[in-house]
């Protein structure tokens, strides 16, 4: 049985039974962009807080009181970034990423779910916060050293510890102290990192 050509070319160049060239078909939908989209790079702050010891709550105490910590956990998320002024990027499990268009609302938005879940949780906390300019992919995701940065600085941080990298875009509100902490070696960064722990004045710690 004759079968018919399957390359494009080929069955365009095709002639009807009246002798005529057959019309050529439609090109058919592009799989990929000719050109790359534009890149958009933006300046950020970058904040991560997670709960310190989750997994092993979780096996000691259950999963129903894991899951009214987490609620405990994202009520104080949403009150303080909301007060803050601050966007709720993603939820991490036992943790949350926050975005800011500056520092200052960012740290201020941490250290008050700081002590929202100090007041309310069974966990304590850690944070990392980083700000720099990153690129903005497809209009809801960010790539850059801030954002790892602060994920590695929360990575790094003990419990109840804010730690914050110390360079010039790094700005405090009113109440917020910071003390230096040390240049870490993070995971990933060639060159230490200077690194400062972030508390409110009246805190007694440090």
């Amino acid at each position: 049985m004759r079968t018919e050509p399957l390359d494009p070319d080929v069955a365009g160049a095709r002639r009807t039974r009246t002798g005529r060239r057959a019309p050529a078909s439609a090109p058919g939908p592009q799989t990929r962009d000719d050109k790359s989209s534009p890149i958009t790079r933006v300046s950020r702050s970058f904040a991560f807080v997670d709960l310190c010891g989750f997994t092993d709550f979780v096996d000691l105490h259950g999963d129903d009181a894991a899951v009214a910590e987490l609620r405990i956990l994202r009520a104080g998320v949403r009150e303080a970034a909301g007060a803050a002024g601050v966007r709720v990027d993603k939820w991490l499990g036992d943790g949350v990423m926050l975005v800011g268009v500056e520092p200052e609302p960012l740290v201020t938005a941490v250290i008050a779910l700081q002590g929202y879940h100090e007041a309310r949780g069974r966990l304590p906390l850690r944070g990392g916060l980083a700000t720099g300019a990153v690129i903005l992919l497809d209009g809801d995701d960010y790539v850059g050293r801030a954002v790892n940065l602060a994920a590695r600085l929360c990575e790094r941080a003990e419990s109840d510890q804010i730690l914050a990298a110390a360079d010039d875009a790094l700005a405090l509100p009113p109440g917020i102290r910071a003390t230096p902490a040390t240049s870490f070696h993070v995971k990933g960064f060639v060159r230490p990192v200077a690194v400062v722990a972030l508390a409110p004045i009246t805190s007694t710690a440090g």
